[in-house]
């Protein structure tokens, strides 16, 4: 099936602005799944004094709207605030790329979500969240949402592999369902360390496999 996509969207898509990687990155996100068909990371640096994006970059794996989107969500991000960056709506996008396939208007609420996401991991890693709400259990199954279980191409929750999830005295504990010398053990250890660590109240993350 082929989709009227705008000279912009193509254009975008064609020479997608920002593509790329930031190593050491002030704040990232994945949002979306191989699995789904589409998925989008996004790294920003951010200016301390002015708390503003000074960099950002993207990598897409997905359909033309998901680069084009993620194209034009970093080129919309470059240079604003953090409050303003998370702002920015999927309708913004989709009208700055001369509009998108209904059908298509997901990829651009992905890049959106990818870019706040990378706005909130950079609040948290550095103290400017706001609404402090305790860590609870749910609070982490949402993050490990958002973990990839690489044999799937889907999330840790959605194929089973969270077995249990502790909370106590800021230590997070979280038992995987994979025995310790799995291929994938160390790179789910890392990836899950991450999403959770930041959290204003977490003072040791612990991940365990079943043997």
């Amino acid at each position: 099936m082929r989709f009227p996509y705008s000279e912009t969207v193509l254009e975008h898509f064609r020479h997608p602005r920002n593509v790329g990687k930031i190593e050491n990155a002030d704040g990232k996100a994945i949002e979306g799944s191989p699995a789904c068909g589409d998925m989008v990371s996004v790294y920003i640096n951010v200016d301390p004094k002015t708390n503003t994006i000074s960099d950002v970059k993207f990598e897409s794996y997905g359909c033309a709207s998901n680069i084009a989107t993620g194209s034009i969500i970093t080129e919309l991000a470059k240079g604003k605030t953090l409050d303003e960056a998370k702002k920015i709506t999927w309708k913004e996008a989709s009208e700055a790329l001369g509009g998108l396939p209904k059908i298509k208007a997901h990829c651009s609420v992905l890049a959106v979500e990818g870019l706040r996401s990378a706005v909130e991991n950079y609040e948290e890693r550095h103290g400017l969240v706001k609404d402090r709400k305790p860590t609870t259990v749910e609070t982490v199954r949402r993050r490990l949402k958002k973990v990839m279980n690489p044999m799937a191409g889907l999330d840790l929750v959605r194929t089973n592999l969270v077995r249990d999830i502790n909370i106590k005295n800021g230590t997070v504990r979280v038992v995987i369902d994979l025995p310790p010398d799995h291929q994938f053990a160390s790179a789910i250890k890392e990836e899950i360390t991450e999403k959770i660590e930041p959290l204003w109240d977490v003072k040791e993350v612990v991940v365990e496999f079943t043997e």
